[in-house]
């Protein structure tokens, strides 16, 4: 037994210093193949019975359970129609301070905000020169701006 826990050392790596008692504890569960035993571990150290399924209830659920209520009425029932009486008038007064108050709507237009107004008089300004639209050249903005355009040849009067 020795010569074999002493090849089976050798192979899994050696012993800790300090670890001899265990090792002699567990040489009888040494006895199959290193490699498995590396990689699987031991079978039967902590139950002998392989079947065995794990528990559902640990220890900290088992001691923490949920608290319970009393069971009876710690206040009576006209005090918690006070209690939430008093609660909804005053969230109902702290919304309505909160609560911007809605702008009234304006659906005058803007002929009757601007052109309706008491004092207004209408009136078309006069004419300083007769114009005709089917001789005179139109006016446009490059033929109003033609002498500030760079790289336009010069030009002669419009006339």
């Amino acid at each position: 037994m020795t010569e074999q826990s002493a090849a089976l050392r050798s192979k899994a790596g050696g012993i800790l210093q300090h670890n001899w008692a265990e090792e002699r504890a567990v040489a009888a569960l040494d006895s199959g193949d290193p490699k498995w035993i590396q990689k699987h571990g031991h079978a039967g150290i902590l139950t002998t019975d392989r079947e065995s399924r794990m528990e559902s209830m640990t220890t900290s659920k088992a001691s923490h359970v949920t608290p319970v209520g009393p069971g009876v009425r710690l206040r009576g029932i006209r005090r918690e129609l006070l209690e939430k009486h008093v609660v909804q008038m005053i969230s109902e007064k702290i919304s309505e301070e909160l609560k911007p108050l809605a702008p009234s709507t304006d659906y005058s237009s803007t002929t009757q905000r601007d052109f309706c107004v008491e004092g207004f008089v209408p009136r078309r300004p006069q004419t300083t020169k007769v114009h005709d639209y089917k001789t005179d050249q139109a006016v446009t903005f490059w033929s109003e701006n033609y002498q500030r355009v760079q790289g336009v040849t010069a030009a002669r009067t419009l006339k």
